[in-house]
């Protein structure tokens, strides 16, 4: 037997594989591919169906380019953008006390845990209802509708990361002798911070959606405004060119603005 070493043969590429796209070029690639396909089926479907039931992308299109030179498109939008801001704000700096609070004190979450779970339970509709009879037509109630979703979304998130806090960081911090406000700001806030933006990114999105029923009832100006104006008026092209916008300004404020903050706060977690 040869005392030569073997040497393996080099691999050969197989003919005719292409390498496949990783990271962002697929995911945008797929993602292209889905709104084509979308597309597509509503152009279909909108060939076959009255314009004033489903009109089809471009006259949605053009709608959408006229809307955007009227003088109160920036006005409407801007309004609607204003009253849920104002509403999530409010609503994030009520609901992260609160939820500190409960994570923090047994007993507080048992006294306040019935009251919340009804917050949860009664419809953002009904909140616009009050809303109306408290406030007539006016921006507050917009930003109480926002408010009364999104605060019960943002403080349930927060008490779940504050129940979630290491017990034995709490025992040294008061081994140390540490005051309960201290405690609070030390460990327990940067604990739940991931469980806030949780909550804070989906009570957006609700906030977003509940703005619309809420301008729509109580409001005279606004996408929700403009949508039931173009509904009674049968200007199916515009209810779609409103509500294509709506979902444009969410994916961009999602995407654009949530999601790039959360990652850098969160940067030092491991993917």
């Amino acid at each position: 037997m040869s005392g030569r070493p073997t040497t393996l043969p080099a691999p050969v590429a197989r003919p005719g594989r292409t390498p496949r796209l990783k990271g962002w070029p697929r995911l945008l690639l797929w993602r292209a591919l889905l709104l084509a396909v979308f597309l597509a089926c509503w152009y279909a479907a909108a060939s076959r169906t009255p314009a004033f039931i489903l009109p089809g992308p471009d006259k949605v299109w053009q709608a959408l380019l006229g809307l955007m030179s009227a003088e109160r498109f920036g006005h409407d939008v801007g309004m609607t953008m204003y009253r849920v801001v104002m509403g999530f704000v409010l609503a994030a700096a009520v609901g992260t006390p609160l939820g500190l609070a409960l994570g923090a004190s047994r007993v507080l979450a048992e006294v306040f845990e019935p009251v919340l779970a009804v917050l949860n339970t009664v419809s953002s509709a009904i909140w616009a209802i009050f809303a109306i009879i408290w406030f007539g037509i006016s921006d507050a109630t917009t930003i109480f509708v926002v408010f009364m979703t999104a605060m019960p979304l943002i403080l349930t998130n927060v008490w779940q990361g504050a129940r979630n806090v290491d017990k034995q960081l709490i025992d040294l911090a008061r081994s140390l002798r540490l005051s309960r406000a201290r405690i609070l700001l030390r460990i327990h806030l940067p604990s739940i911070l991931p469980y806030f933006f949780s909550g804070a990114r989906l009570a957006f999105g609700f906030g977003w959606r509940v703005s619309l029923v809420a301008e729509t009832l109580g409001a005279s100006d606004g996408i929700g405004y403009r949508l039931r104006q173009a509904a009674d008026l049968v200007q199916t092209d515009q209810v779609f060119a409103w509500t294509l916008l709506l979902v444009v300004l969410m994916l961009v404020l999602e995407g654009g603005i949530l999601k790039p903050l959360e990652r850098h706060l969160f940067r030092w977690k491991p993917n």
